[in-house]
Formats: structure tokens, sequence, C-alpha cells
């Protein structure tokens, strides 16, 4: 059951972020910012914590998850170090994944040569 809750949410997600850019004149870059500050304002009043232990790994794989990580970061990081901790909470959770981002960056830049 985990498996269709979870595909359904993301179905749900990828569905919403499609009828926005067919319908608007925003860009792909404009709806995945919108997503992250979704992700970010949900987790900030827990909401995305009970979406994820009702839809399981589902949640953490669009990029709604990463505004959550940000947010949950620096607020765990805020309780333990005060005002300090909230960039260090930021990174201390999206450390691998701006990481990666950076790395197949690299990586691909290399590979393939652009068009223009």
């Amino acid at each position: 059951m985990t498996y269709i809750t979870s595909f359904i949410f993301v179905g749900i997600l990828s569905l919403i972020a499609q009828l926005i850019l067919d319908n608007t004149k925003l860009s792909a870059g404009h709806i995945t910012s919108i997503f992250v500050v979704i992700g970010s304002f949900l987790d900030t009043f827990s909401i995305y914590d009970k979406i994820i232990q009702y839809v399981g790994g589902g949640a953490l794989v669009p990029i709604t998850s990463f505004g959550h990580l940000l947010i949950h970061g620096a607020l765990e990081k805020t309780n333990q170090s005060g005002v300090t901790g909230i960039l260090m909470g930021m990174f201390d959770l999206t450390a691998s994944g701006i990481t990666s981002a950076i790395i197949f960056s690299f990586i691909f830049a290399l590979i393939f040569k652009p068009k223009n």
C-alpha cells in the first residue's frame, strides 16, 4: 500500500507542475522554486512530516522534500545552537544533494557539448 500512496503523491505533484507549466508563462525554474517554498512552508508547520509518515519514501523524492530538508535542518540546529545554527542546519541535511548536483553537473559538462 505504501508503494501505491507514494506513486499517487508523486504523480499528483507532477500533474500539478505540468498543469502550471502548460497553462501559465512560468518556466520550469519558477515551478521548481515554488515547490521548494511549498515544502518549506509545509515543514514549518510540521505538515510535511505527517505527509512523510502517511506516504512514505515517495514524499522524499520530489523537489518539495528539498525545502522540507532546508527548514527541518535549520529548525533542528536552531534549537541546539541558537541563531547561528540556522545556516549550519540548512547545509547539514542538504549537503549530499548539493554536492552530488555539483559533481554530476561538472561531469556532464565535460561529456556533452553545448549546441550554441
